[in-house]
């Protein structure tokens, strides 16, 4: 068998080891960087992804929906602008998604069981001769603007990377914030759908990054909102 550098690259990034794991450490807002896991709920697989998108712990990773009595919830406003930093940098090849869930009473006492829109992705910067480049590699922060038609009310921000570094079995490293929002919109989200939001056959999870290389892509989930 002709052992190329395309094969060579696709197995050493399916054995890539621990320390190319990260997680979602601190809120951002308004250029305001908060402390470590004040407003992010606390994971306890400490940089770990998780797989199964059909298990509780893909909603805030997991441990998340354990810590939310103990994670500072931020007043914001509706066009603020929010973000996430990452521990350390994001190494795997894969898309960014921001989706929200309108808690039922407290963003702190929330289990994640309504329905999520997403408000923002970032995919690829580009796609080359060698294939899809990520907006999302080696950042160690990113930003986005939370929609002026976000309504009132307490929510779960809920981030995740999708890295695609192993064909057919992509990894999900996720992280929730809690914020209540003060708005004067009264508008309706849509598309908004309960967890799981994914299938886990998609295209945009399931793709090979490799070969034959890629000349476009197609992020799993619903649509953006607003579009």
């Amino acid at each position: 068998m002709k052992f190329t550098f395309t094969t060579a690259f696709a197995l050493a990034a399916s054995v890539a080891p621990a320390f190319a794991h990260y997680n979602f450490n601190a809120l951002i807002v308004n250029d305001e960087v908060t402390e470590e896991y004040v407003y992010v709920r606390k994971n306890t697989n400490s940089n770990s992804p998780v797989t199964d998108v059909t298990s509780n712990d893909f909603i805030c990773n997991v441990g998340g929906l354990d810590s939310g009595s103990t994670t500072k919830t931020y007043d914001v406003a509706a066009g603020d602008q929010l973000g996430f930093t990452v521990m350390s940098d994001i190494s795997h090849a894969g898309p960014v998604a921001v989706y929200l869930s309108k808690a039922t009473g407290t963003a702190a006492a929330y289990d994640g069981s309504g329905d999520w829109f997403k408000i923002y992705e970032l995919t690829t910067s580009s796609i080359t001769a060698d294939g899809l480049q990520w907006a999302s590699n080696a950042i160690t922060n990113f930003t986005f603007t939370l929609p002026t038609e976000v309504p009132s009310g307490e929510y779960l921000v809920r981030v995740e990377q999708i890295a695609l570094h192993s064909p057919g079995a992509p990894q999900f490293y996720i992280s929730c914030a809690q914020i209540s929002v003060t708005s004067d919109s009264t508008a309706t989200p849509s598309p908004a759908i309960a967890m799981p939001l994914y299938s886990g056959d998609e295209e945009g999870l399931t793709i090979n990054i490799y070969s034959p290389i890629p000349t476009s892509y197609t992020p799993a989930g619903p649509a953006l909102w607003p579009s």
